[in-house]
């Protein structure tokens, strides 16, 4: 039973690893190597921390033109995914909408400009 599962779980990963593989590759060819987010620039010393993301968030939907797919580094890769997540639970405090600011540095900021 276990050798089954674990077979199961290698052949999974491994059709993953090809599947992602061709679409990587062909996102590359397409697309700059600049990251989407934060128009990082990327050479071959370091191209292995430039992703692609699928605006859907489905890895099956892999058009051959690339309208599903943009180039991300690592860290905006994680932090798009990040806000699908919190999204999904209803905002990162369990609220919905943006979170409300609390403070304001110039609330009182007339009061000490007629001061002077």
């Amino acid at each position: 039973m276990k050798a089954d599962h674990a077979k199961i779980v290698l052949n999974a990963r491994k059709n993953a690893d090809e599947r992602a593989k061709g679409y990587r590759e062909q996102a590359l060819k397409l697309y700059p190597w600049i990251c989407g987010r934060c128009a990082r620039e990327f050479t071959h010393a370091n191209l292995r921390e430039l992703t692609v993301h699928h605006r859907d968030h489905n890895h099956d939907n892999n058009p051959q033109d690339g309208s599903n797919w943009e180039l991300l580094c690592l860290y905006c890769h994680d932090n798009e995914h990040q806000k699908l997540i919190e999204a999904e639970r209803g905002g990162s405090a369990g609220t919905s909408g943006p979170a409300a600011a609390t403070h304001n540095p110039f609330a009182d900021l007339k009061a000490k400009m007629q001061k002077k």
